[in-house]
């Protein structure tokens, strides 16, 4: 594929796809941009799961490994008067293309649809194993849990993950875990607080002693931070009635080796001592839940805990990658995510080897006036199809 056709071809996908919103839940329209462009390229298979995802299938002639690239293709909202352009209305500016969801990651996934149909077209099928694109649903919302069924099917041997490294290669990320605290009180009139329990003030007192808990830290993904996000009691507002619950939420950044379990523990230890010192404290720590619709209709739903992954540098799926882009010109060097991914699933709990590798820049992530550099976009191309080769032909 030529240079300059090569580059018509992903910027006008990335624009495609940009123009339909994607919130989670409402990607049928985007999914549908996907298998309609697909259906004119050489893929073998084109399917769309129960969730939504869209599977993208090229089979070499001889059996061999499978190489999964997921890339999400829904996105956060966007608030229009905080935009200086219509978020869905895609536009180039100075070697830039502006709109939501350009960054993260409907760049990233163009580029992988492109690189796959360029592979193709070179080695025309003969590579042992197969290529699966998978353009998945509700990452925004449940970082890996749609994928689920994604990695069940297709069983990959390797998986890139397209967010955003800036053309570099990320062999991790911490995880995330959304922590949910409740406090108990006895309700009374607030005119004679002495006769009941205040759940805030209880609270506040668990607060402090959370605060002093010492923070875990990995030498390359750095501190397992537990941030406070909310905390509201109840009844709200309170009139003349002291409050009978207070719920607060963390934000806690996980790292590898951190179990659900280990990660609620040090909280835990600490209700239970401070129930031991006042009889009347009381109060629960959990992972808090969520549930959405698909726009097929399927419930998704799943406890907010996210698994850190991370791999060695001198594995072996990471050097060959590592070495096929500096071969091409893409000086990547090694890093990692500071936000959460697909890489959860994939990584955190599957295990399979992975590794993240995508255009643009991380911060510019969920942000108004999202753009991605063209020029990335179509190096990412590059960096795609010679990940492809590195993976499943060289040795």
């Amino acid at each position: 594929m030529l240079a300059n056709e090569m580059k018509s071809q992903v910027v006008s996908l990335c624009k495609a796809l940009i123009r339909e919103k994607s919130y989670s839940g409402e990607e049928d329209k985007t999914a549908r941009v996907i298998t309609d462009f697909a259906e004119k390229k050489q893929f073998d298979e084109i399917s769309v799961d129960e969730l939504g995802n869209v599977a993208l299938v090229i089979n070499g002639t001889p059996d061999g490994p499978t190489l999964l690239l997921d890339g999400h293709i829904d996105t956060v909202p966007v608030n229009k008067d905080h935009w200086e352009i219509d978020p869905f209305q895609p536009v180039e500016i100075d070697g830039k293309l502006y709109g939501r969801g350009s960054s993260d990651m409907k760049g990233s996934v163009s580029a992988m649809i492109i690189a796959a149909d360029q592979f193709t077209r070179e080695t025309g099928k003969n590579f042992p194993g197969k290529i699966v694109i998978s353009c998945s649903v509700h990452e925004e919302t449940f970082e890996g849990i749609a994928t689920r069924s994604v990695s069940e099917h297709f069983k990959p041997d390797f998986v890139i993950i397209g967010e955003a490294t800036e053309l570099n290669l990320n062999r991790g990320q911490r995880g995330r875990a959304e922590i949910v605290v409740e406090t108990t009180g006895v309700s009374v009139h607030s005119a004679n607080p002495e006769k009941g329990v205040n759940a805030v003030t209880q609270m506040m007192k668990l607060l402090v002693e959370i605060e002093r808990l010492p923070v875990t830290e990995d030498p390359v993904l750095g501190k397992g931070i537990l941030v406070l996000t909310d905390i509201v009691s109840s009844p709200y507002p309170g009139k003349s009635v002291l409050p009978a619950s207070c719920r607060a939420t963390f934000d806690r950044r996980t790292l590898v080796n951190e179990t659900k379990a280990s990660v609620l523990q040090p909280i835990q230890q600490l209700i239970e001592r401070l129930s031991e010192e006042d009889p009347t404290f009381e109060a629960t720590v959990y992972y808090s839940k969520g549930t959405d619709t698909c726009y097929t209709g399927k419930t998704i739903e799943a406890e907010r805990f996210f698994p850190a992954w991370l791999f060695d540098e001198h594995e072996d799926f990471v050097s060959r990658t590592q070495q096929a882009l500096r071969e091409i010109g893409i000086p990547a060097q090694l890093s990692h995510y500071s936000f959460c991914t697909n890489g959860s699933h994939f990584a955190g709990e599957a295990g399979i080897p992975t590794i993240g590798f995508g255009p643009s820049r991380e911060n510019l992530a969920h942000t108004d006036n999202e753009y991605i550099e063209i020029e990335q976009l179509t190096q990412a191309v590059k960096g795609f199809a010679a990940i492809m080769h590195a993976l499943l032909i060289e040795k």
